[in-house]
């Protein structure tokens, strides 16, 4: 164990992740429609402002400001030749800001679906996909990052092509994927469906989970599905700070820090290693976890009872594992030997 996240795991019974990037930045002036990877370059100040806020909250690991970064996603705001340079600025930020904070800080590389679907059901091919997470992880690896992190993937396909971006480059990496219909990803791939993805591949991550998704409720449902195959790596709970609503003309999660508490609880109990936000986790969420995390021992896996009643209900009675009534069930399947 050489990179830091694998050295902090080791030493730690849990880490802190960050919150949200995209609704940290539309509270400095991001438009709707911006691409916000080409603020690294034209307000660099802001970027800083947005990684110090999740170092100032206690975050142990925060994720750069390139989730869109790659051709693909850049090529509709014309910047498609320019995805080196705005990775390694993005990289280069998070460095410094890890740096001037005094302790250990996992400097994480976002890297984001590309936006499109690869064949045989799209048009995008899987060697083309390795090209384009390629050129995009380069730029991270350049600026100083000490991990690559691949995350909101729907996709097997779309996964295993980041996976052998990583693997070309021998760099160390994490991967999430988002379950958002029914206990499955949109392309129908369930919890312990990414478990068997995961412990099938030669280049393992160091960590594996699930972000984003519909509420922190389901989340917690999908890391009680990661247990029941009994995985062997750490679990990673980046969870929505509620559930999205729209008002006066804007997206507003509506997530109190006390609930994110809760949830952060739950995600340590349900089996994360890793415990973070996603869309709507502000820095006053994530001081309100990092206490809750410090202040409250390891308990049991939380029942679905539990969940609901601590996050609210889920979004579908189907967990996506042949239970229909949501309700984790605690048995786990024998390993072949």
């Amino acid at each position: 164990m050489t990179d830091l996240l694998s050295t902090l795991l080791a030493e730690r019974d849990w880490l802190l992740g960050d919150g949200a990037t995209g609704t940290n930045l539309f509270s400095m002036g991001l438009e709707a429609g911006e691409a916000p990877e080409i603020w690294n370059e034209t307000h660099p100040d802001r970027i800083r402002q947005l990684y110090d806020g999740a170092i100032n909250a206690g975050s142990d690991i925060f994720l750069t400001n390139s989730f869109g970064g790659n051709a693909a996603r850049l090529k509709l705001h014309d910047q498609q030749d320019n995805v080196h340079t705005l990775n390694r600025i993005a990289a280069e930020i998070g460095r410094d800001a890890a740096d001037a904070s005094g302790r250990k800080v996992v400097v994480a590389g976002s890297v984001g679906p590309t936006g499109e679907i690869l064949e045989p059901v799209g048009a995008l091919s899987f060697s083309d996909a390795v090209e384009i997470f390629e050129e995009q992880a380069q730029g991270l690896i350049d600026g100083g990052v000490d991990v690559l992190w691949v995350e909101t993937i729907s996709s097997p396909e779309e996964f295993k092509a980041a996976y052998q971006a990583f693997e070309n480059l021998n760099f160390p990496w994490c991967g999430t994927m988002s379950f958002d219909t029914a206990g499955r990803t949109m392309m129908g791939v369930t919890a312990v469906d990414m478990v068997n993805l995961i412990e099938s591949l030669n280049h393992a991550p160091i960590a594996f989970g699930a972000n984003c998704g519909v509420g922190a409720a389901d989340l917690l449902r999908t890391l009680v599905g990661f247990q029941k195959a009994t995985p062997h790596l750490p679990v990673i709970a980046k969870g929505n700070a509620g559930i999205p609503k729209y008002v006066e003309g804007h997206i507003h999660y509506d997530g109190t820090p006390e609930l994110m508490a809760q949830y952060a609880i739950l995600a340590r109990n349900a089996g994360a290693r890793i415990i973070a936000g996603c869309c709507g986790t502000m820095p006053v969420h994530l001081t309100a976890m990092k206490a809750a995390l410090e202040n409250h021992d390891h308990g049991q896996l939380p029942s679905a009872d539990e969940i609901q009643t601590a996050l609210g209900p889920f979004s579908s009675p189907d967990d996506g594992l042949g239970d229909p009534s949501g309700a984790p069930r605690r048995e786990r399947r024998r390993r072949r030997g």
